[in-house]
């Protein structure tokens, strides 16, 4: 029996996102206004794209069809497929472009494109993760900002030795890690597009900004729960949305949680 998810965030409004498992259905050729990112997670189908021969896609495949461009993707005859799908508004991907291609050689999607590699398919894997998780926006914008960048277009090599700007923002992301910095407010103070600045700060610490935004925001917990502040007072002043986001980012990075903490180091 197929089963659907499909997600999707009004903060994050150029952005659609759907699952199916042991899916049947099949499709009329047709179009979509958005950019249409697919992967194959079992199973074998038919892409059929106008003005182009035929492709068998299989597990692991992942393709990237323009918008209004005609299509349809079918399992092949008496079998099912599992598959993902991301639907992504082409201002937004243009105006990612446009910040991409000051820092590379970036070509806009013009034709479907097929890749057949692990790692397209594990990143696209990770990004639903994400999208389907109960993260905030925040990290959901990154995670999508660094896979279409990485997938849809061709960027440059990064730097030998990281630029200054990536420890200026370590520091300026523990300063303020009590505020809700969005990727376009630090791309514009930093002076560098969002997929560059997420892709090279990640690069060189590991860790994506929101991310280490949020680890900044643990280790301060962590001196501020040993004073004997409130758990409440301490989500509250280190700008977490509530005090179940601040337990569960807690207990993601030390094993448990505030107040098991709280008791235990006061010992």
């Amino acid at each position: 029996m197929t089963q659907q998810q499909f997600w999707r965030d009004p903060s994050l409004p150029f952005v659609e996102s759907r699952r199916a498992w042991q899916s049947r259905a099949c499709y009329r050729p047709h179009t979509h206004p958005t950019l249409s990112i697919g992967a194959v997670d079992a199973g074998c189908s038919l892409l059929q794209v106008e003005g182009q021969a035929d492709q068998a896609l299989q597990a692991g495949d992942v393709v990237v069809i323009p918008a209004n461009r005609v299509h349809a993707c079918n399992p092949v005859p008496e079998a099912a497929w599992s598959y993902q799908m991301l639907y992504l508004d082409v201002g937004w991907v243009g105006a990612l472009h446009d910040e991409i291609a000051q820092h590379a050689n970036a070509m806009r999607p013009a034709r479907p494109k097929h890749f057949r590699n692990p790692d397209a398919h594990r990143r696209f894997c990770q990004l639903n993760d994400v999208l389907f998780s109960p993260q905030q926006a925040a990290a959901k914008e990154e995670a999508l900002i660094g896979f279409v960048g990485g997938l849809a277009f061709d960027a440059a090599a990064p730097e030998d030795s990281p630029p200054r700007w990536v420890a200026d923002l370590t520091t300026y992301l523990d300063r303020h890690c009590d505020q809700n910095l969005s990727i376009l407010e630090l791309a514009k103070l930093f002076g560098v597009s969002r997929y560059h600045l997420i892709r090279v700060f990640k690069l060189n610490t590991g860790l994506a900004p929101h991310a280490f935004q949020i680890d900044c925001r643990v280790n301060k917990a962590r001196e501020l729960l040993r004073d004997g502040e409130a758990i409440a007072d301490v989500a509250s002043q280190l700008g977490f949305s509530d005090q179940s986001h601040f337990q569960r980012a807690f207990r993601q990075r030390v094993s448990v949680t505030p107040g098991d903490y709280q008791r235990r180091i006061g010992r």
